[in-house]
């Protein structure tokens, strides 16, 4: 099973985390079954940003950002070259590390 490396965030996962993670699933999905609870305001369907993620490696195994979620990383905060939503990132079979940004665009919380 491929790894998912999470560098730490101070509030979502303040000492890091190393999950597995089952090929097929999102990188939001991953997250939150192994309860690093990410942000994911449009219920992961690329309608917000608040589950972006920079994918520090591993970014070459995922499939390219499609339309629709560029136009949406375009306003995250924090966009870099290896910005993704987590909710549009599908685990194939190589690990990746990642990064939660510091900070999120989100009017509402899911709680």
């Amino acid at each position: 099973m491929p790894k998912i490396i999470i560098l730490p965030h101070h509030e979502i996962c303040p000492d890091g985390d190393i999950i597995e993670a089952k090929s097929g699933d999102s990188i939001c999905d991953s997250l939150l079954k192994n309860h690093i609870h990410i942000e994911h305001a449009c219920e992961k369907v690329c309608a917000c940003t608040t589950c972006h993620v920079v994918i520090k490696e591993g970014l070459e195994s995922l499939q390219p950002s499609e339309e629709d979620e560029d136009d949406m990383l375009d306003k995250a905060w924090g966009l870099c070259p290896q910005s993704r939503l987590s909710c549009q990132s599908i685990v194939k079979d190589e690990d990746l590390t990642i990064e939660i940004p510091k900070y999120t665009i989100n009017l509402a919380s899911e709680g």
